[in-house]
């Protein structure tokens, strides 16, 4: 047991990101093992980002000796480490980041692992594969891919950086969307919320009390009057919401002389009616993974996700009555404490009694497949139902899908390729520089001398990897001439950029909040824009 003085400590120094991800997402990053595949600059500076926020253990996986160019470019190599392994190196400075992080180096390429040891690749909880040849990349991602463990493609070259996401399922239960509309129910008010609405008596208040009603109680007290006295619906147009807006202004009290008074909380009222008259409907993502054969067919491999997401479905078309748990959660507002508690608790029950409805769907699910009831946490359940409306489902296409002829996303490319300056010119320029990796042995223009020569070299290598995929798309002869000209380095200023972003990838898979991308992004260090694709 961690002791308190040592707590809080721990608390002092992740406060920023706790306040982010929450204690339980500090334990998934710090019970994590995470491989990183070439100490390269792009490959330190993705382990720089997952040290500093506590990640349990990473081992680096590189067999190359430290030369002046990576000293060059590499804030974790200094000149007394050329000649010197390349993953212990690098490994001795990360862990001077973090002492809570346990470093581990293995002096061998990649290469040799797949060959002589694939299954040391089955370990971690998430591989992180940098500036690795084409055949080398795809030898892994299919093992990977077979071994169910996620891989996070990561590559700088020149002033462009590129990511791939290659995992099967992943599911998130804290998708944290920006934005969030708060879950009130006034269109469909709950029985205790019914009651506890109908206790307030706006006409027969002293001014005090009417000043300190909830906005929340004023907005469903005149929406009983707009149903009584206008429509049946909510009003939905801006004229209708005027009117609303105006019906709630004719509540507030006035003085002998007739002016209306200063009543704040009527004037949050008005404020938060585009927001307060939402209607209360399951989000179509909701729908799509109630309909998932994963939520409809469990079997005892389904993970605690699906069966959770099955009890909600089952809760919803009983209990919930088309609606999902409810989220018991209510903003601040200008109140008194008592009838802010009291409105607040009618919430707080409400929440937990549908996730005690959706627990009892959860029990005899497990049940039904041989699993015992401890086998999902009061905490999962909680947690789910209160984020019932912003789960989120990843399935990414895998890396031998994307670069088969008859199974790449050719639908994807043309699309975005009407814009001749679209980063997708860029994918397709990666493409052919591996492409001339493969017929020359080397990267193009890696030495000046090479350039010239290279130019068409690389075109051909560009026209026939347009031909073989049949895509009759135009790439301009600027980008050719710059890829040779970067002669395949690896800047830091785009590797420090490229190393934030994959990092909280990273972070975002193994904490499983946050939704991951799906499945390609693309920087252009030169336009300073990014893009992401579905390849």
């Amino acid at each position: 047991m961690a002791q308190p003085g040592r707590a809080s400590l721990k608390e002092q120094r992740y406060d920023r990101q706790l306040r982010l991800w929450g204690d339980h997402g500090q334990e998934a990053l710090e019970s994590a093992h995470v491989c990183v595949i070439n100490a390269t600059a792009t490959g330190t500076e993705i382990l720089k980002n997952l040290v500093l926020p506590g990640i349990g253990s990473f081992t680096i996986v590189d067999g190359n000796l430290v030369s002046g160019e990576d000293v060059g470019n590499n804030f974790f190599l200094q000149t007394s480490h050329i000649g010197q392994n390349r993953a212990q190196s690098a490994t001795e400075l990360l862990q001077e980041l973090n002492t809570d992080v346990s470093g581990n180096f293995v002096e061998e390429s990649p290469e040799k692992l797949l060959d002589n040891d694939p299954s040391f690749f089955n370990r971690f909880n998430l591989v992180v594969a940098t500036q690795l040849p084409e055949s080398t990349l795809l030898r892994l991602a299919e093992l990977l891919w077979n071994f169910n463990v996620p891989l996070l493609v990561c590559r700088t070259y020149g002033l462009v950086g590129y990511m791939r996401v290659v995992i099967k399922e992943h599911t998130v239960v804290e998708s944290h969307p920006d934005n969030t509309l708060e879950d009130l129910r006034l269109d469909k008010p709950f029985p205790e919320l019914k009651e506890h609405i109908q206790s307030y008596d706006l006409d027969q208040m002293d001014k005090k009390d009417h000043s300190h009603t909830p906005w929340i109680v004023i907005v469903a007290k005149y929406l009983t009057k707009w149903f009584n006295e206008k429509s049946d619906q909510l009003p939905k147009s801006y004229k209708e919401k005027e009117a609303f807006r105006q019906l709630i202004r004719q509540g507030i009290l006035k003085n002998e002389n007739g002016t209306p008074e200063d009543e704040e909380n009527f004037e949050e009222a008005i404020k938060n009616v585009n927001t307060a008259l939402n209607t209360t409907e399951i989000p179509r993502c909701i729908e799509e993974i109630f309909n998932d054969d994963c939520c409809i067919n469990l079997t005892e491999q389904s993970s605690s996700f699906w069966i959770l997401a099955r009890a909600v479905k089952e809760f919803v078309a009983n209990e919930g009555q088309g609606s999902l748990p409810v989220r018991g959660t209510i903003p601040d507002m200008i109140a008194d404490s008592n009838k802010f508690i009291k409105l607040q608790n009618v919430y707080r029950e409400k929440a937990k009694k549908d996730i005690a409805a959706v627990g009892n769907h959860a029990a005899k699910l497990l049940q039904s497949l041989g699993k015992t009831p401890e086998a999902i946490s009061e905490r999962e359940l909680k947690l789910l139902c209160s984020n019932s409306a912003f789960l989120r489902v990843v399935r990414c296409r895998s890396l031998s899908e994307e670069y088969g002829l008859n199974t790449f996303n050719k639908d994807e490319i043309i699309s975005h390729m009407d814009n001749p300056d679209s980063e997708l010119v860029l994918y397709l320029m990666l493409r052919a520089v591996d492409r001339f990796y493969k017929q020359h042995g080397r990267y193009p223009g890696v030495y000046n001398y090479q350039v010239e020569d290279d130019i068409g070299k690389l075109k051909s290598c560009l026209t026939g990897f347009l031909q073989e995929h049949g895509l009759s798309v135009a790439v301009k002869d600027d980008y050719v001439h710059e890829f040779c000209r970067y002669g395949a380095a690896e800047p830091h200023a785009i590797a420090a950029f490229m190393g934030g972003a994959a990092a909280q990838e990273v972070i975002k898979v193994i904490t499983g909040q946050f939704v991951i991308f799906n499945n390609t992004y693309i920087y252009s260090g030169m336009s300073q824009t990014s893009a992401t694709f579905q390849l």
